[in-house]
């Protein structure tokens, strides 16, 4: 890691308001984290709300919820005590005046008084003799009285920062060092006619005054950073050390935006997972995912994929962050969250499980479409209508091997419904019951009675009487098992057939093939 300009590493995170973290956003977080708890410094999560029209309501919540699930907790920030606060930029105006007006009394800034219109005029100028469109700074400038002269008229009055005439070089970290050309930088806003600072203000006074040492963000804040090392000279402050990650793209190179999301959804598609909620609420492990997105853009230079958080913060190090763009291999986070389901203890699956089941408002989802019934989703041991933590336990380990938690409920979810939910898919009613004139519907209504008089209904029981009867019927397992199971579930689809019987429960299992076999009758 590079020296730092103060003792003690200092970094931040500071998003703007405006709906679920991206998953971008989360690799930024992640490797800020990683960088403060290696060197054992500090992380930040500063909330940078100036722009009002860029504010969605309870945006910060879903972001803090966000990192919470991911478990990126901040040591100074919203609902934490910290010397530097307060946290939220629209909480700090104050402060952004006092340096706004000492930046405008050192003659390093100036109201700029031109009109919307005459800054189209401009832009259209320079469109007509093909120079670039760049904002031409006024000669002379307007003085501070005559800018409060124009604000107090109501007259739409920022103030821009006057340019250094010269080149500035940002030295970055991972990227090395890029020189922008003094005829690239222009004049620009600091303050908009609302009052308000623009970002770029308030990220370096906030910078300074949280003594921020290193500055860890997305290429895509690279030409930005001119302008705040320019507002750095002009205001007297240090410059942190900067570095700029790779972006990151999907496999087709296409970028990673929340417009994917739109179109999709526009066009009657499944919406592809962009944001940190998509990923929880698909049933994707925080563990999978922050092991994932570690790897987007660094490596540790050798070929160990799987990192617990421990052996990311003691192997993390900005030197080995790459310079090209990473892609977004979806097949590859589901191998990485199969194989994550497999490795961790049972105690952790099924409390993700459970937050899983409560971001999807389960069993109430699943319960949407059906009838108002008098049963309860779940008869044994339950609270809310989800079963208790034994039966969930066992329900994933007869699951194990699945990709997602949605295959959870792909294979087990008709323990979480009334009879009266279950749907019969046609197909699998032609498939398994109708055919052979009806050799499915045959099969229960002959088990039926050994599994009215069934007295013991462990898994292990119920296996051992569903060999025998297919042995006295001289027919194989799945004649029997898969009637059962259509009957059970309404699909092909379940854990182990005596399994799913124990875990539905002897009363309810029953119902359930007795009400598959009216079906039949009509």
């Amino acid at each position: 890691m590079s020296n730092t300009p103060s003792d003690s590493v200092r970094v931040r995170f500071a998003p703007s308001p405006t709906g679920y973290l991206h998953i971008g956003g989360a690799r930024t977080v992640l490797f800020n984290w990683l960088v403060a708890r290696r060197a054992g410094g500090t992380f930040i999560l500063r909330i940078e709300d100036t722009d009002q029209t860029r504010h969605v309501e309870d945006s910060v919540a879903k972001i803090l919820d966000d990192l919470r699930w991911l478990g990126l907790q901040w040591d100074e920030g919203p609902e934490v005590e910290g010397p530097y606060g307060p946290y939220y930029q629209s909480r700090r105006l104050d402060i952004y005046e006092r340096y706004l007006q000492q930046i405008l009394q050192s003659g390093h800034a100036y109201y700029a008084l031109e009109t919307p219109e005459q800054l189209q005029a401009m832009r259209e100028s320079a469109k007509r003799d093909k120079r670039n469109i760049t904002y031409v700074r006024p000669n002379p400038v307007p003085t501070i009285a005559e800018g409060l002269a124009a604000k107090a008229k109501g007259h739409p009055v920022v103030v821009r920062l006057k340019m250094p005439d010269r080149d500035i070089t940002v030295v970055d970290d991972i990227l090395g060092d890029v020189t922008v050309a003094a005829d690239q930088l222009e004049d620009f806003v600091i303050q908009k006619s609302d009052g308000f600072p623009t970002y770029h203000f308030a990220c370096v006074v906030d910078d300074e005054l949280m003594k921020i040492t290193h500055v860890l963000r997305a290429q895509e804040h690279l030409m930005n950073t001119p302008k705040h090392i320019a507002l750095q000279w002009a205001l007297g402050f240090q410059t942190p050390h900067y570095g700029h990650m790779p972006l990151i793209f999907n496999v087709d190179g296409t970028k990673m935006s929340k417009r994917e999301k739109e179109k999709a959804i526009a066009k009657g598609l499944p919406p592809p997972e962009i944001d940190v909620h998509d990923f929880r609420a698909a049933g994707y492990l925080p563990e999978a995912v922050l092991n994932f997105i570690a790897l987007l853009g660094w490596s540790a230079g050798d070929d160990q994929e799987f990192y617990t958080m421990d052996e990311l913060a003691r192997r993390f190090s900005i030197d080995r962050i790459g310079k090209t763009n990473a892609k977004f291999d979806r097949e590859k986070l589901l191998s990485f969250n199969t194989t994550w389901a497999a490795k961790l203890p049972p105690e952790r699956l099924l409390a993700a499980f459970k937050d899983y089941m409560r971001v999807n408002d389960c069993p109430a989802k699943l319960l949407a479409r059906a009838a108002p019934s008098s049963i309860p989703p779940y008869q044994a041991g339950t609270e809310g209508g989800l079963p208790d933590d034994a039966t969930l336990s066992r329900i994933l380990h007869a699951c194990a091997g699945f990709r997602t938690f949605a295959d959870v409920i792909k294979k087990a979810g008709f323990l979480f419904v009334p009879d009266e939910a279950i749907e019969f898919d046609p197909k699998a009613m032609a498939k398994v019951l109708e055919k052979n004139n009806g050799e499915g519907y045959r099969m229960l209504e002959l088990i039926l009675p050994r599994l009215e008089a069934q007295s013991d209904w462990s898994a292990s029981a119920l296996d051992a009487l569903i060999e025998s009867f297919c042995k006295e019927q001289n027919v194989g397992l799945g004649a029997v098992a898969q009637p059962l199971r259509v009957a059970l579930t309404g699909s092909t689809i379940s854990p182990a057939i005596g399994l799913s019987l124990e875990l539905q429960g002897r009363d309810r299992a029953r119902s359930r093939i007795r009400r598959c076999i009216a079906n039949s009758r009509g």
